[in-house]
């Protein structure tokens, strides 16, 4: 098997398949997985479950390098972007019965409760030093009845109000359907309204693994898969852009892995509107869920090969360096991933449950984490039109 003679159409492309020409001379085991790649032809299943089972690590980082290079052209091929994101979460008390989930109080006696009113959040945002240049808020919290649809509305307007320049990206497909259900509305009405408040999109978070052997065993009353699908594709239909996630390290399979995937990418055909798609990790400090099941280095690493490989259709990986950390982060730029989230400011969930890494990264942290992976660092916008290219 040979790489095709036709001719490329630059150099860049061009040394993006000459990558892969170890692969693609002789009879390497994934050579017909690198032909596909370098073809632009879409990988099975069965694809995905042969590069989930190879041991060879390297040969599957290579080939979501290349499939990284030929999605790009030659002038953004190595951006690696990032953006001045601050998190809010507004309380941890939720009705959620999530098993993996060590930020939720039950009670909003319970020890450690909290809930912030929109005044408190509003005079803690102007309080941070980096205001001025602030890009996005991430806002995702607990599921309580104080947080209905009024809320959130009066929140957004507060917030647009007091901090025009800064992109609302906010609530959970998770959270949109417990506001629907709490308020007496359909998902459309609390999408309609919201974005008549400020909000721009939506984060991928709560899709957890689409299994539902997984489902039933830790996270019985929380959406199903078909509906975290199909709120993402109304909000898609509507205009609103959102991310996808998978929660790794929960006791699935190889297979469910695979399979998440593909119904991510099958959702992405028909409304586009994914613009990121995140690998997360479980992390297990005062949850229930047995910390053997936690994914090794080799398997997040394929983890994010994978979902560069088998997501044509989606443009940025992301590598979640408060879950993974930055050094794992930073590997994971030879693996796929071209996006590191962001600063982070306030990050709580993933530190409730044990995480190690910072509360936030600087600007000038990030750069370097990207410089020395010899990419080239990229501030953006929420749309990720480049906002600094360093």
């Amino acid at each position: 098997m040979s790489a095709p003679t036709a001719p490329l159409p630059d150099l860049h492309h061009h040394r993006a398949v000459e990558q892969l020409d170890p692969l693609l001379s002789g009879h390497h085991p994934l050579g017909d997985i690198a032909e596909k790649v370098v073809q632009g032809e879409r990988l099975t299943q069965q694809d995905g479950m042969r590069l989930a089972e190879s041991n060879d690590l390297l040969a599957i980082g290579t080939l979501a390098d290349a499939a990284r290079k030929l999605k790009f052209e030659a002038a953004t091929v190595d951006y690696v972007y990032w953006i001045h994101n601050y998190h809010i979460n507004i309380t941890n008390v939720c009705e959620g019965t999530c098993r993996f989930c060590a930020f939720s109080r039950r009670s909003p006696k319970a020890k450690e409760a909290y809930f912030l009113t929109v005044d408190q959040i509003v005079d803690q945002v102007a309080q941070y030093p980096g205001l001025a240049d602030l890009a996005e808020f991430h806002i995702v919290s607990g599921m309580t009845p104080d947080l209905n649809l009024a809320y959130y509305v009066a929140l957004f307007d507060k917030l647009s109000q007091h901090f025009p320049h800064v992109h609302i990206k906010g609530l959970t497909a998770a959270e949109i359907d417990y506001i629907a259900n709490l308020d007496g509305l359909s998902h459309e009405d609390v999408l309609t309204t919201l974005r008549q408040h400020g909000h721009r999109s939506m984060p991928g978070g709560g899709a957890e693994v689409f299994s539902e052997r997984i489902h039933r065993m830790l996270y019985p009353d929380k959406i199903s898969h078909e509906q975290w699908l199909a709120i993402h594709g109304k909000a898609h239909q509507m205009g609103l852009k959102s991310t996808a996630t998978m929660l790794c390290g929960l006791g699935e399979t190889w297979q469910e892995r695979v399979d998440h995937l593909l119904l991510v990418r099958e959702q992405q055909d028909k409304t586009e509107g994914f613009t990121t798609f995140i690998p997360l990790n479980c992390w297990y400090d005062n949850t229930a869920v047995d910390a053997s099941n936690a994914l090794t280095g080799v398997e997040n690493l394929k983890t994010f090969a994978l979902s560069r490989l088998l997501l044509d259709n989606i443009d940025h990986i992301k590598g979640y360096w408060i879950q993974h950390g930055l050094k794992m982060a930073q590997i994971s730029l030879s693996f796929g991933v071209n996006d590191l989230d962001g600063t982070v400011i306030q990050e709580k969930i993933s530190h409730m449950a044990g995480t190690d890494t910072a509360q936030y990264v600087t600007k000038a942290e990030l750069a370097h984490t990207i410089k020395t992976a010899g990419k080239i660092p990229v501030e953006r916008h929420p749309d990720y039109s480049p906002r600094h290219i360093y």
